[in-house]
């Protein structure tokens, strides 16, 4: 699959940084959720992490090949063809973005925020959601470590031979 075990783990690392953007992202939610004014004056808006994965990276195309069994020969089960890896080759593009939905309106006149119909204006950002958010991202960041943990045993256990 991998030509070395240190793209191993630079695949391992892109996946623990993408779990903490997202970990990031669900706790300045989780901070501003009663954030009535922003600095344009507007309520906050929830941030989240849209993660895509970069189409023609080395790992996509090995992972293809391996899925759909490519053999050179009939005679040979399939096996991983040596890739020369550029220095800065990435698997996944993560960048983070506001969720445009309309804002959550709780009727409170002695607000100071309160609009002409004593509406306030609140950021629409549920916490129940955040924190499931939270759970899973911190999973797949404990998934990615235990990647990270496999590939340096393969490597020290290989020494070791």
């Amino acid at each position: 699959m991998a030509e070395n075990v240190f793209s191993s783990f630079n695949i391992s690392g892109q996946g623990m940084t993408v779990q903490r953007m997202r970990l990031s992202s669900t706790a300045k939610n989780i901070a501003n959720v009663n954030t009535t004014k922003g600095i344009d004056g507007k309520p906050y808006q929830r941030e989240v992490v849209v993660v895509r994965a970069i189409p023609g990276s080395p790992f996509e195309n090995e992972l293809e090949d391996q899925i759909s069994l490519k053999r050179t020969s009939d005679d040979h089960s399939p096996n991983a063809t040596p890739t020369e890896y550029p220095p800065n080759w990435a698997v996944l593009q993560a960048r983070t973005a506001r969720d445009n939905s309309e804002p959550r309106l709780v009727y409170d006149p002695s607000h100071p925020d309160a609009d002409e119909n004593g509406y306030v204006h609140y950021p629409n950002i549920n916490v129940v959601t955040e924190m499931v958010e939270m759970i899973t991202a911190q999973r797949a960041f404990e998934a990615n470590t235990g990647a990270f943990e496999a590939a340096k045993n393969v490597a020290r256990y290989s020494l070791e031979i």
